[in-house]
């Protein structure tokens, strides 16, 4: 069984909220490394949401900063639709 890899962060409201990481990466475009994670919460359609941040696997400490253009944007959801293509059968020759 494959191990989570989860973080806890500190809500706007005061509160610990963990997170579970979905994947990593860097972009050869940016040359910045990015997470995106989840809180595992759901929005008014019922989909999970999920957040992206920049950050630095070469900081002890990790800090989480904040996605400032479109591009980078861009660059996330095209990897985000990639991966649902690939979970739901689409786009690797078999189909459901």
């Amino acid at each position: 069984m494959e191990e989570k890899m989860t973080f806890k962060v500190i809500s706007d409201e005061g509160k610990e909220v963990e997170c579970e990481v979905l994947f990593t990466f860097e972009s050869d475009e940016t040359k910045k490394n990015y997470i995106v994670y989840t809180d595992n919460t759901l929005d008014e359609e019922g989909n999970t949401k999920v957040y992206a941040s920049i950050y630095n696997p070469e900081d002890d400490e990790t800090k989480l900063l904040p996605i400032e253009t479109d591009k980078e944007w861009k660059i996330i959801e095209t990897i985000l639709e990639e991966l649902q293509n690939e979970i739901h059968g689409k786009g690797n020759g078999t189909e459901e």
